[in-house]
This record gives structure tokens, C-alpha cells and sequence, in this order.
């Protein structure tokens, strides 16, 4: 079991929260993951916390989250993987429920 943190951003400068609630999509299960997206005050950035059950895939994780994080640019938010072994597939699909979520967020 491993455990990450990576930071991206600033995307922008935002003087208050809009106080979203917090989401999550997906269940921690073998071949699957779940994503919590919370706002929190960071500076304009987006921070990812990740668990996973597989080991010797930080890189790949990393190049996988600077991607969506550059894509989606969700300024003072964390988010939080739980991995259970999903396929890069599943990892993506979460990734884009969770966005598509998020955004309808109030």
C-alpha cells in the first residue's frame, strides 16, 4: 500500500469559498476506487491525496492527475483517492464522474 500527495496550480486567486458541499463517487473495492471532492482554501490550487493497494505506479499516478488537474483547473480543492486496484479505465471514468459532479455542485 502506498501513499501520495501532489500539488497543482495556483489556477487563480480566489479571495472567498463558495462553501460547495462535498462530493464522492465510486466504493473502494477490488478493481475499483472512490473520489472525494472537497473545497478547501488552498492558495488557488488543487492538492490530490491518494491511497493505493498497488505499488510502483507514482509516476503514473502523477502524469494521470497533472493531466486531469490541468484539464479541469478546480482552484482550493482536494481531492481524495481511495484505490483499490482499479484499471486505468476505471481511474478515468471515476476522474470524469467526479468533475462532471463537482461542476453541478452548488
Amino acid at each position: 500500500m502506498e501513499t501520495f500527495e501532489f500539488k497543482f496550480g495556483p489556477w487563480s486567486k480566489q479571495s472567498q469559498l463558495s462553501n460547495k458541499k462535498p462530493i464522492i463517487v465510486g466504493v473502494v473495492g477490488s478493481g475499483n476506487l472512490e473520489v472525494l471532492v472537497e473545497e478547501v482554501d488552498l492558495n488557488g490550487g488543487t492538492k490530490f491525496y491518494l491511497e493505493t493497494s498497488i505499488d510502483g505506479f507514482e509516476k503514473t499516478w502523477q502524469a494521470v492527475l497533472a493531466d486531469f488537474a490541468e484539464q479541469e483547473r478546480f482552484a482550493n480543492t482536494i481531492i481524495t483517492i481511495n484505490d483499490g486496484g482499479a484499471t486505468p479505465a476505471v481511474v478515468q471514468l471515476r476522474l470524469a464522474q467526479a468533475a462532471q459532479q463537482w461542476k453541478e455542485t452548488p
